[in-house]
C-alpha cells in the first residue's frame, strides 16, 4: 500500500517551525535554516541539492544567476509533482528501499542510530534512550543512512549482484560492513553556503554543468537520481552509473534498506571511491600533499570556525584544501549577496575498518555558522585572517602550557586542568569572532583586537589558576603566560 509520501507529508525538521513537508519546503520563502543534529542538516542538504539539480542544473554561471532562488524552487515543485509516485515511504517502490534485501537480517532503529545506546552501552542522557519511531522520524533516518550509515552494522550475508565480492573480505569470510560513504572512518566535516533562506541557500549551491566538469572526479556528471531508477544491486549497470556521478555522492546508496513496523532489513549497499582514490563529496574538504591526499576531519574539541583558513585556503595563492561546495561558488556569491553563512559541521565517530564503528566519550556532533562579508572573500582580507588566527593558536598553547606548569609546580595532575583552560580561552574568542572577522579588512584593524585576545588569555588561565594562598600567588606568578611577542607588532607600529 502506498502511503506517507515525502512530497506530503511533513518530516523535515525546520528551525522556529517544526516539521514540514518538501511540498511545504519548496513553497514558503520563510524558511530559513534546517533544523535537526549537524549529521541530519547534512544529510537534508544532500537530498534538498539532488532534488534541485535534477529539476534544473543551469549550464553556466550567467543561467544561474538568471534562475534566482525563486525560479529554482518552482522547477523544483514541478519536478517533485512529476516524480510524486516515487517519494512514498512504503508501496511497490518505496522511496530509496530495496524489497530485494529483506532476506538480510533486521536491525531495530535504535542500532543504526548514532546517538541512541542500545545493548550494553551506558545511557547518559534522556536523549539516548531508544524511542518508537514515528513514520517521519523513519523516513529522516533513512535520508541519513544512504550516506551517514556506521560501519559494522549491517548484514553483509545477502548479495544482490551476482559474483560481487565487495562483502567479502581477504580471507573469503563475510567482511564487515563499511561506513557510509559521506561519514568515513572517523567522519567527514562537511561545509555549505548559507543564504538567508533555504530557497537561497540550495540556490548559492547549487552547481552548473560547467562546475560539474570542471571538478574533474564525477566521469559521467550530473547523473540520474535513485529515485527515478533504483540499482537492482550492488554492482549492476544502475550502480555503476551511480558510483560515477554527482547524484550518486548527494544520495550515495551507502546501505541498502527496507523498513518494517519495528526496524529495518539491512545491508551495505554502493561501496564508492575514497577521497585517497581521488573521489569525494563536494562538500569535502580534501588536499594533495606529498603523502597522499588529506581530509579534514571532524574534532569535537576543536569547533568548525577553527577550521575556516583551511576551509577557505582556496582563497589564497598557495592554497592547500579545496572544497568545491565553497570553492567554485564563491566567486558568483560575491556578486549577488551581501552577506553569507559558511557551515560546517559533523559527527565525530570511533572505530571503523574492520571493526564496528561507535560513538565513544570523547565523540560528538559538531557544527559552526560563520556570517562574513562577501567583499572580504578575497586573499588581502584571507591572509589577515590566517595570520591572527595563527596568532591565537600561540596564545592557546600558552594558556595549556602556562596551566599545566602551574599545577605540575604543586605536584596536581595538570593535563585536565590546562585542556579546560584552553577550552575556555577557544570559547572566549569565539565570542569575538565576528568583530575579528570584520576587523581582518586590514591589517591595522586587526591588530588593534590583539590586546583583546591578550586579555582573553590571562582571564583563561586566571580561571583555572588560583592565587588565594601564598604557595598558590607564587606559582601563578612564576607560570601566568607570557605574551608581550604576540603584541610586538602592534608595539613596533606604534612607536
Amino acid at each position: 500500500m502506498n502511503k506517507f509520501n515525502l512530497i506530503d507529508e511533513p518530516w523535515i525538521p525546520v528551525t522556529g517551525v517544526g516539521l514540514v513537508s518538501l511540498q511545504a519546503l519548496f513553497s514558503n520563502t520563510e524558511y530559513r535554516a534546517l533544523g535537526g543534529n549537524p549529521v541530519q542538516k547534512i544529510a537534508i542538504t544532500k537530498l534538498l541539492l539532488a532534488i534541485a539539480q535534477s529539476a534544473c542544473t543551469p549550464q553556466d554561471n550567467d543561467e544561474w544567476a538568471n534562475l534566482k532562488p525563486a525560479g529554482l524552487a518552482s522547477k523544483c515543485l514541478a519536478y517533485l509533482n512529476q516524480w510524486h509516485d516515487s517519494f512514498y515511504l512504503y508501496g511497490e517502490k518505496p522511496f530509496l528501499q530495496m524489497p530485494a534485501i529483506k532476506t538480510a537480517a533486521i536491525q531495530s532503529f535504535g542500532a543504526v542510530l548514532a546517538e541512541v545506546s542500545t545493548g550494553n552501552t551506558t545511557v547518559l542522557t534522556q536523549s539516548q534512550v531508544e524511542k518508537t519511531l514515528e513514520d517521519a522520524d523513519k523516513a529522516l533516518l533513512l535520508v541519513q543512512l544512504m550516506g551517514f550509515a556506521l560501519g559494522g552494522k549491517a548484514d553483509n550475508s545477502v548479495v544482490l549482484s551476482t559474483g560481487y565480492q565487495g562483502k567479502i573480505n581477504e580471507k573469503g569470510n563475510i567482511s564487515v560492513s563499511l561506513p557510509g560513504t559521506s561519514l568515513g572512518k572517523m567522519g567527514y566535516l562537511h561545509s555549505f553556503f548559507q543564504g538567508n533562506n533555504l530557497h537561497q541557500t540550495l540556490w548559492l549551491n547549487l552547481f552548473t554543468v560547467e562546475q560539474i566538469s570542471d571538478m574533474g572526479i564525477y566521469p559521467i556528471g550530473l547523473g540520474k537520481a535513485p529515485w527515478e531508477l533504483m540499482p537492482a544491486g550492488e554492482n549492476c549497470a544502475i550502480a555503476k552509473t551511480l558510483k560515477a556521478s554527482l547524484i550518486g555522492r548527494l544520495i550515495p546508496l551507502s546501505h541498502f534498506c527496507l523498513l518494517i513496523d519495528d526496524g529495518l532489513h539491512y545491508s551495505e549497499g554502493l561501496s564508492h571511491l575514497e577521497y585517497k582514490d581521488g573521489v569525494f563529496d563536494p562538500s569535502m574538504s580534501v588536499a594533495s600533499t606529498s603523502k597522499g591526499p588529506k581530509v579534514i576531519w571532524v574534532e569535537p574539541e576543536k569547533r568548525p570556525w577553527r577550521q575556516l583558513t583551511a576551509l577557505l585556503s582556496f582563497l589564497s595563492k598557495n592554497n592547500s584544501f579545496d572544497c568545491f561546495q565553497l570553492k567554485l561558488n564563491t566567486g558568483r556569491a560575491v556578486k549577488c549577496i551581501q552577506t553569507i553563512g559558511i557551515w560546517a559541521g559533523g559527527l565525530r565517530v570511533s572505530g571503523g575498518g574492520t571493526n564496528k564503528q561507535y560513538i565513544s566519550a570523547s565523540d560528538d556532533f559538531v557544527e559552526s555558522l560563520i556570517q562574513i562579508e562577501t567583499a572580504f572573500l578575497a586573499e588581502p582580507w584571507f591572509e589577515n585572517f590566517k595570520l591572527e588566527i595563527s596568532g591565537l593558536e600561540t596564545l592557546s598553547k600558552s594558556v595549556y602550557m602556562s596551566t599545566l606548569s602551574y599545577f605540575k609546580s604543586q605536584n596536581m595532575e595538570s593535563k585536565d586542568q590546562a585542556a579546560l583552560a584552553s577550552n575556555l580561552f577557544w570559547q572566549l574568542c569565539e565570542r569575538k569572532l565576528n568583530d575579528l572577522i570584520s576587523a581582518c579588512d586590514s591589517t591595522e584593524t586587526s591588530q588593534a583586537l590583539r590586546p583583546t585576545f591578550l586579555q582573553i588569555a590571562h582571564k583563561a588561565y586566571d580561571t583555572y589558576c588560583a592565587n588565594d594562598t601564598a604557595r598558590q600567588l607564587d606559582a601563578w606568578a612564576k607560570n601566568r603566560p607570557k605574551l608581550s611577542s604576540y603584541l610586538k607588532p602592534l608595539i613596533k607600529e606604534t612607536v
